[in-house]
C-alpha cells in the first residue's frame, strides 16, 4: 500500500527535478521516490556497525596492517594503453 507524500518546494528545484526526470524518461514522483530511497540506504548503510569477536578482530587488523599484494588482473590492464591513445 502506497502511503502519500507530501512537500512544498521552490520553482527553480521543481524544474530541476522535472528535466531530470524527463532525462530518464520517469515521472516526477517515481524520480523524486528512487532518489529519496537511495538517499535514505546511502544513510543508513554509513550507520551499519560490523562485530566481530577478538580473534576474528586481530585477523581483520593483521589483514589491514599487511603489505599490499599486486592484483594480477590490476596489473594487466595497467598496462594497456587507453583506447585514445592507439
Amino acid at each position: 500500500m502506497a502511503t502519500p507524500l507530501s512537500m512544498r518546494l521552490p520553482e527553480q528545484d521543481l524544474a530541476i527535478i522535472d528535466r531530470a526526470a524527463d532525462l530518464r524518461g520517469r515521472s516526477r514522483t517515481d524520480f523524486v521516490r528512487e532518489a529519496a530511497v537511495r538517499a535514505a540506504e546511502e544513510v543508513l548503510l554509513e550507520q551499519s556497525v560490523v562485530r566481530l569477536d577478538p580473534a576474528d578482530f586481530e585477523a581483520f587488523k593483521a589483514a589491514l596492517d599487511a603489505p599490499p599484494g599486486a592484483v594480477p588482473e590490476m596489473v594487466e590492464l595497467l598496462k594497456r594503453r587507453a583506447p585514445w591513445e592507439q
